[in-house]
């Protein structure tokens, strides 16, 4: 247990309509330190590159808030080692196509073991990262007396459509499209682990029936950074998070919050 600073780390919610509203999932190796056997989006710390000034030549839309545009970098690194999506376009201006994406798989298993190695592959293939593309969906801080606390910035994007999907069966064991609703379901039925943060986005998610409802009620939002609290109410242990803030469940008793 632990009361040290959190550590920045950023996540990416990729979403589609087709064949219905779902947004993509990892489940991540079950010997993993931090929720092992888990479903969590794509997602991992800021690496020191990610902050490198360099980036501003090689992306589109990148926040002029650092964090926020470090954060951003991650995020897309992330789901690219993770799951093999690149949100990036080419020089002609286009969102990097399926076939563009996987001819780059070399270049994946190198950022994989060096994370600097992301901007050397963005510059070299000509490509620019997509960051106009992400909208900042939530901020969660894990409470002091953790394990591991991250301090984490949400964001949600639409998928581009023509990748695929190739977890990099190391950090990320399974992929899965799933709609937010029968994640819940599953994390009720006890089918599958997923941890309070990110059950309570999935809730946040389930307000919408479409990528651009998510948008649009994220630009809508007050995004302040959530912490989990513990209370008690009428004697149980809750972990609670602020009223007020869309989120349609606001606490959960300790003891199915923290089981996973």
């Amino acid at each position: 247990m632990s009361d040290e600073q959190p550590i920045p780390a950023a996540t990416l919610l990729l979403l589609r309509d087709e064949p219905q509203f779902e947004v993509l999932m990892i489940c991540r190796h079950q010997g993993a330190s931090f929720a092992g056997g888990a479903l969590v989006f794509p997602g991992g710390r800021l690496d020191p590159g990610d902050h490198d000034p360099t980036w501003r030549a090689h992306a589109d839309g990148l926040s002029t808030d650092l964090r926020i545009a470090a954060s951003q970098i991650a995020a897309i690194r992330e789901a690219y080692e993770e799951a093999g999506v690149l949100i990036a376009r080419d020089k002609a201006g286009a969102m990097a196509s399926g076939e563009r994406a996987l001819g780059l798989s070399d270049w994946r298993a190198r950022v994989e073991k060096d994370d600097a190695v992301f901007l050397d592959l963005i510059a070299r293939e000509e490509l620019r990262l997509a960051c106009d593309q992400l909208h900042l969906f939530s901020h969660w801080i894990a409470p002091p007396g953790l394990h591991k606390r991250f301090d984490t910035a949400f964001f949600a994007a639409r998928f581009p459509g023509g990748q695929q999907i190739l977890e990099d069966g190391e950090e990320a064991t399974e992929a899965l499209w799933i709609s937010p609703k029968a994640a819940l379901a599953a994390r009720e039925s006890g089918a599958r682990k997923i941890i309070f943060p990110t059950a309570r986005n999935l809730d946040l998610l389930a307000v919408s029936s479409s990528a651009n409802e998510v948008f649009a009620s994220a630009r809508r939002r007050a995004i302040p950074a959530v912490m989990p609290q513990v209370a008690f109410r009428n004697g149980a242990m809750m972990l609670t998070i602020p009223d007020g803030l869309g989120y349609p469940v606001t606490e959960e008793p300790i003891e199915t919050a923290t089981r996973y």
